[in-house]
């Protein structure tokens, strides 16, 4: 794991920042809240900035803050206003699912390219999307990683037969198309995923000449991403997780 640490730093760098989402990172903070943020700051900046100044105040002056503390008001509302926007849904808080373990377990075959790939995809789904568990199947070889709930008789050794006879058994290798299930509430048909599991994105990686055209190409594998939240991808994560997956093949 050094050695994929230190060359994803040097050699893949370049493809990283083609596909990494622009985020803060601050821990506790909500970015999606960030514009009321912005408006409080800005907006008491002009209030200051009004009871600091001089006695004699100017019409174009008055006019110029009345237009400064709308635009602060309204990015105030902005998030508000959001959840009731065609396409915005009520979502959940990000939950680890409960009893799961953290695991990463790749496949013993998989050339240290592949490694390498396949170590940042699952990063930077984990680090960008509410996904709390990420599964790759390419080639015939698999990747997990995040936290998951295994049976008690199952060990670390025998970590990724379990995954593959339960891949099997969803019939998931032959999918050409994304399938996601906002609220999942009861996931008993896969036995693979999570406990608390509350959506499920599967994003087929198809081999072919141009994958923005119509043209399906062979199945190469598929991504499964799971989180503990309610409508936790919408458009702009699917298309953004469409374009990783397209970048891993």
């Amino acid at each position: 794991m050094a050695s994929i640490s230190a060359r994803l730093d040097n050699s893949q760098q370049q493809m990283n920042l083609s596909v990494l989402r622009f985020t803060l990172g601050i821990p506790g903070l909500d970015e999606s809240y960030l514009p009321r943020w912005i408006g409080y700051g800005f907006g008491s900046l002009l209030i200051l900035n009004h009871l600091l100044g001089s006695d004699s105040v100017s019409a174009a002056q008055l006019r110029t803050e009345a237009l400064g503390l709308s635009l602060a008001a309204f990015s105030i509302t902005l998030p508000y206003v959001g959840k009731f926007l065609k396409g915005a849904a009520p979502m959940d808080q990000t939950t680890l699912p409960e009893g799961a373990e953290q695991i990463f377990v790749m496949s013993e075959n998989v050339l240290v390219a592949q490694k390498e790939a396949l170590a940042w995809a699952t990063y930077v789904l984990l680090r960008n999307t509410n996904t709390t568990s990420v599964l790759i199947l390419t080639q015939g070889e698999l990747c997990i990683r995040g936290y998951w709930n295994l049976p008690d008789g199952v060990s670390k050794d025998n970590v990724l037969d379990w995954f593959k006879s339960n891949i099997e058994e969803t019939g998931l290798s032959d999918l050409t198309d994304t399938l996601y299930f906002p609220q999942t509430a009861d996931a008993e048909f896969w036995n693979i995923l999570p406990q608390g599991t509350r959506s499920v994105l599967v994003q087929p990686v198809l081999l072919g000449p141009n994958p923005s055209m119509n043209d399906m190409g062979n199945i190469e594998g598929f991504f499964l991403l799971a989180s503990s939240m309610r409508y936790a991808y919408n458009e702009k994560d699917r298309a953004w997780i469409r374009a990783v997956s397209n970048k891993l093949r």
